[in-house]
């Protein structure tokens, strides 16, 4: 990718917790789940989770997923109130998609070190030194930076997303890319800009990073494929060690086989269609309850059980039961603002 001077990242990290989510007895688990369900009934409620909460909370969930689907489904709902159980950035897209609708988040300290990594006022400076250039932004972005973006993406779509800019203004056209560099790279192995170093230098990223994901390191999987060489490796596009993966596999260091690059949905769809096989995940830990629930008979390995996401832990039952309760905390994006983030989300959703 083109070398430009671009802002030192600093990696925002999640405040200290204050309450152990833990361990709540099966009794009280169960109490605040009836009360939870009681509530959203009575608010005529849709409670949506990531892939990466606290157990619990998925599955006291209507609908759980990644980004993409979870943004479908703020679109779609005819539900008055949405308890988005993720990071704010979400919130703020379920919003942008629903603004008749009150979005609530439980917890309004949840927020995202990969959002964090650009504001509008950068991309405004990136775009100025690249005028005519589409802007891509990864849907864990502000509002703000979705308002000065042409189109957004997930990891599931990503490279869907790039081609269909070219498809539609041409197979030259420069493009910005962030805030995630690995989801960047990843985007450039798979349409080939590798083997194109002339387009390559018209597809600039920008150089942010998931302190989650980038805790992920090329020696944790290599431990792991050693200790359990009969398992498939799933791994996250957004993981840092997804370049030297490939580059160790490319080299003959690591065995091709197995290896998969798949999305957060992808990997539930990969392990359906084997579901007593066994296999090491390369994500945020959170990823292996929807797996497990899927194919209980699977065997998950997490690729550092220490990726953990402080931020996406933050939202328990009790939280979701007060939001609920007392409508808090809501988020709500200013029109001026949502028409403009609307379109690049919307085009997101469109491409699939």
């Amino acid at each position: 990718m083109p070398v430009e001077k671009l802002p030192t990242i600093e990696l925002p990290m999640a405040p200290a917790l204050g309450e152990d989510p833990a361990r709540l007895s099966a009794d009280d688990e169960k109490a605040l789940d009836s009360e939870i369900r009681a509530l959203a009934e009575e608010r005529n409620a849709v409670i949506l989770a990531h892939n990466y909460e606290i157990p619990e909370v998925q599955d006291v969930a209507d609908f759980v997923g990644d980004s993409l689907g979870l943004s479908r489904k703020a679109a779609e709902t005819d539900a008055d109130v949405i308890a988005f159980c993720g990071v704010h950035f979400m919130a703020e897209t379920a919003s942008v998609l629903s603004p008749d609708k009150t979005v609530l988040i439980p917890d309004e300290r949840a927020g995202c070190s990969l959002s964090d990594t650009i504001t509008a006022d950068q991309l405004r400076e990136w775009k100025a030194k690249h005028p005519g250039a589409q802007v891509v932004m990864y849907v864990n972005t502000s509002a703000e930076v979705k308002a000065e973006t042409d189109y957004c993406c997930t990891s599931s779509n990503a490279v869907k997303v790039v081609e269909h800019v070219w498809k539609e203004h041409g197979p030259e056209t420069e493009i910005l890319f962030g805030p995630d560099m690995w989801l960047g790279t990843y985007v450039e192995r798979e349409t080939g800009l590798m083997d194109d170093p002339e387009r390559r230098e018209r597809f600039h990223v920008w150089p942010g990073e998931c302190h989650v994901h980038a805790a992920i390191r090329p020696e944790d999987i290599e431990q792991m494929r050693a200790e359990n060489p009969e398992a498939d490796f799933l791994i996250h596009p957004e993981c840092d060690c997804t370049t030297q993966v490939l580059e160790h596999v490319a080299a003959g260091d690591i065995r091709e086989e197995g290896v998969h690059m798949v999305s957060t949905s992808g990997m539930i769809d990969h392990v359906k269609a084997n579901p007593t096989g066994t296999f090491i995940v390369a994500t945020e830990t959170g990823m292996l309850h929807p797996i497990q629930k899927a194919c209980p008979d699977a065997k998950l390995i997490p690729a550092n059980p220490c990726a953990v996401c402080p931020f996406m832990k933050m939202i328990t039952l009790s939280k979701l039961r007060d939001s609920l309760r007392d409508l808090k905390y809501e988020v709500k994006v200013p029109e001026d603002l949502a028409t403009r983030a609307r379109l690049p989300i919307e085009r997101m959703v469109a491409i699939g």
